[in-house]
């Protein structure tokens, strides 16, 4: 029997401790169901922060430089992100299951670079997501595009969907040609995409007002990379992404269309997780790289 008269008197009730109601380090998150919390601690971990690596370009510009071969150029940086991002046809083919990182999934899709790429719709039941393990999905969204609407319906789709199988969904800024880069536009598109629920927003990091951006979003903001840069710039908009705010860096051609991607994604996780700045960090990468220049 459980309860033999030796063990009752060994049982320790903690009476002069009250129960710890454990505060939630995630931005927006702390009202959330255990299933969406534990999928976004996941993402973010301990600090609050995360390193993410983005590799579903593919899923519009096809085999794009630096993932001709994804189990060669991607595989080998899997140990140093914390969480990755990329089509369910890229997980179930290519990243091997042994993995412990966060998955993030794209799930709307549809037009290539030969077409007009807001014209998206949901590419995937969210049920898949769930067989597949993932933390989160993601969805682009076309704010003052010519699609606007249905990206906004794709997106809810998705966040319905996600709310009824604890799934977070990551809402992603996509910015046309027409549209201009600033405070002003980041500040609408990412109040726009919390607003109707989504619990955590990609978008670009703007030399001017990205601080007042991430303030006016009431969920967690996660720096995108964007196009390659040089390797000290590109660490540090993600050093001043993070200073100002942002939760964390999901950044794909700044790793790994670098001679040393593996050096590089180790000096952005120092920045995103260990506070180096960007000339240590850069440093880091130099090191690591045995003297890289991109």
């Amino acid at each position: 029997m459980a309860d033999l008269d030796g063990n009752i008197n060994a049982k320790d009730w903690g009476l002069d401790t009250p129960q710890t109601s454990w505060d939630f380090p995630i931005k927006g998150a702390g009202q959330l169901d255990f299933g969406m919390r534990h999928r976004l601690a996941r993402i973010f971990g301990e600090d609050g922060h995360t390193a993410m690596l983005a590799f579903d370009h593919g899923y519009f510009q096809g085999p794009t430089r630096g993932l001709e071969r994804i189990d060669l150029n991607i595989v080998p940086l899997a140990p140093y992100a914390d969480a990755l991002m990329a089509t369910r046809g890229v997980f179930r083919s290519i990243i091997p299951s042994t993995v412990d990182n966060a998955l993030v999934m794209r799930a709307s899709g549809g037009p290539s670079i030969l077409k007009e790429l807001s014209n998206e719709r949901v590419a995937m039941e969210m049920a898949d997501a769930v067989r597949i393990d993932a933390a989160a999905v993601a969805v682009q969204v076309f704010i003052g595009g010519e699609f606007e609407t249905q990206s906004i319906a794709n997106l809810n789709t998705q966040i319905d969907a996600g709310y009824r199988c604890g799934m977070p969904v990551l809402g992603v800024t996509a910015v046309g040609k027409e549209l201009t880069r600033d405070a002003r536009y980041f500040g609408l598109a990412t109040r726009i995409i919390a607003e109707f629920g989504a619990q955590m927003v990609k978008t670009y990091y703007i030399d001017e007002g990205f601080d007042e951006v991430v303030a006016g979003c009431p969920v967690p903001i996660i720096m995108a990379g964007g196009k390659k840069l040089p390797s000290l710039e590109a660490l540090t908009m993600a050093f001043n992404a993070i200073d100002q705010g942002a939760a964390g860096v999901d950044m794909g051609r700044n790793i790994f269309q670098r001679v040393a991607p593996v050096a590089m994604i180790q000096a952005v996780r120092g920045v995103v997780h260990d506070g180096l700045k960007p000339a240590e960090a850069h440093q880091l990468y130099l090191e690591l790289s045995g003297g890289a220049t991109d």
